[in-house]
This record gives C-alpha cells, structure tokens and sequence, in this order.
C-alpha cells in the first residue's frame, strides 16, 4: 500500500536541482574521495545522528573512538557511539527494501542498550514532548505488518524518483516508531542508506549533520505531517536538508580521476571482455572521445591492453583483467 504523500511543485523543483548537482559531479570526473574524507564525513554523520538523541561526545571524541584509543566520557554514549560505527561499516551491504536488514541493523545500533535489539517492539508506545504526548504509535501487534507493508511498496515504487523516496520511508519509520528506542537514528540510517543506493556520493554527504543544523525544524514538520496525516512537508523539508548537504561537496575543490585511475577502474568493470572506445565511454559520463582515445592508447603503449582493429571499431583487451 503506497504511504500518504503528495509530490508538490517544491519537491518536484528541489529533486531536479540536486539530480543536476548529482550530473554535474559525474561529469566532473572527479578522482574518487581519499579514505580521509571519506572517515570525516563518516564521523560527521555518526555525531550528528547520536547528538540529536542526546550523545555528548564531540566530533573528535568520536575520531578517537574510530582510532581505538582511550576516551573518557560517559559508558552508554561511548557504546552508542562504537554501536553506530559498526552500524555505518555495514551500511554498503543491507538493501533498503529487506526487513532483515532493518533488524540486523538496529541490533548492531542498540546492542547493549536496549533489552531486545534487532526486534520489532511488543507494548505501545507515545511520544512526550514536555508534558504532552506529541504522538502516539500504531499498535505493537501492527507493527510488523506496517513495516512490510512500507518495504513492500518501496521495493516495487518505480515511478517516484528515490530522494522522495527516501524521505517517505524516513518519515514512515518515525511514525510506526518500530522499535522499543533508537527510532530516529534508524530513521536517519535508513534514509542515509536509500540515499546512498542511488547515488555513490552520498557517501560523502552527512545528511545527519545537515538535518542536526535544523533539528527544532526536524521535530516541528514530523509534528505537522503527524497532524496533517501524510509525510507531504516531512518530503520538502528532506529535500531542502539534502541540497544543504550536497553543496559543501561542491564548494570543496576535489581532484579529478587521471586517464590512468580510468583505465585502472575500467580494469574491473570490464574484465576480461572486449569492448569498443564508446563502451569505455559510458562508464565516465562527460569523457570526450579524444580523452578516452588517450586513456586508451596510453594504455596500449604500456601494455595494458592489447588492441585489435582500427579508428572506432578498434577492440581493446586487459592484458591482465581485474575481477569484474
């Protein structure tokens, strides 16, 4: 059953700049992030995600948590914050659309915090804001049944672009509240994680660290779309938060992927199969043909591939192909 939601001229508008920005980086052909940057952002995203829920430690406390050294801080943030980590490691394995990973996530998340992690909640369940019950979660025993119900329709949706996706999904999750705690930081994960199969970039993205930047916003548009009935606002507010997200990684200068980092990535793409100039091509969107015949015969001078044919029919094979 596909979830209450509109798609509003806002969103639509706001999904169209960010798959521009997510053409442009593509076309950049950037070379791929240094495993520095990749371990900022990851930090960036775990202190983000835990300090909406109350976390203490500091970006550089979480580092050092990272590096296997000593930090003094109190034991339940410590273990959310070695949680969250082991958590993020696996994230490039779970499919948005299994149930199982879901729970296999949550208990890696709320191991050691919670008395049954990885498990669909058993009581009811209202969530207090101050002295007033700000919302009430469906029934434990339909828990599992809305559940399915939302990974079913985000296995089969094909129409609805992902970015949207992603945020009906984020805000369905805080609305079922499936799990005796840790809610939101699944929320927060899941969204990371759908946003992530659609686009290798946001690897490098801290959603979380841009949706903390707005967190009284985050609780007010749940509480509307909570009254409204449907996760319409929860979308555009989504969007809004990962178009922040997204521009940093574009103000920052990166480098670009040299003609022998292509031909090296090519390696494994490829294998041992043959293929035309135009297939190498289309694994770099933006190459020009001139650059892509240089990669190619630079390649071949240094015998790196073998080449048979001529001009544009001419066939190119690793010399020593890479797993495919």
């Amino acid at each position: 059953m596909r979830p209450p939601f509109e798609i509003t001229a806002r969103a639509a508008s706001l999904v169209a700049e960010i798959e521009r920005m997510l053409g442009m980086h593509d076309g950049a052909l950037l070379a791929p992030a240094s495993p520095l940057l990749r371990r900022s952002q990851r930090v960036r995203t775990i202190q983000a995600s835990l300090a909406i829920e109350g976390n203490t430690l500091t970006a550089e406390q979480v580092t050092a948590v990272l590096e296997g050294k000593r930090v003094i801080a109190p034991a339940k943030d410590l273990r959310e914050v070695e949680n969250a980590i082991r958590c993020y490691d696996q994230l490039a394995k779970w499919k948005p659309e299994n149930t199982k990973h879901l729970l296999a996530a949550h208990h890696l998340m709320m191991a050691g915090l919670v008395s049954r992690p990885g498990a669909w909640r058993s009581r009811g369940v209202g969530i207090a804001k101050g002295s007033m019950i700000a919302h009430i979660a469906p029934p434990a025993d339909r828990v599992a049944g809305l559940m399915n119900s939302l990974f079913g329709w985000l296995k089969e949706e094909k129409e609805v672009p992902p970015l949207i996706c992603a945020a009906v999904c984020h805000y369905e999750m805080e609305f079922i509240h499936p799990f005796e705690d840790g809610n939101g930081r699944m929320g927060r994960l899941w969204h990371s994680l759908i946003l992530f199969r659609h686009h290798p970039l946001f690897s490098l993205v801290p959603i979380e660290s841009a949706i903390r930047d707005r967190q009284q916003d985050y609780y007010t548009v749940l509480g509307l779309c909570d009254k409204a009935g449907k996760s319409t606002l929860f979308i555009e507010f989504s969007l809004e938060v990962t178009l922040a997200a997204l521009k940093p990684v574009f103000t920052t200068p990166q480098p670009r992927m040299s003609g022998m980092e292509r031909i090296s990535a090519a390696n494994g793409l490829m294998g041992s199969a043959s293929f035309l100039r135009k297939e190498y091509m289309s694994h770099f969107p933006g190459l020009s043909a001139a650059t892509a015949s240089r990669d190619l015969q630079m390649a071949v001078e240094s015998g790196i591939l073998k080449k048979t044919g001529d001009k544009a029919m001419a066939r190119y094979k690793f010399s020593f192909p890479g797993a495919k």
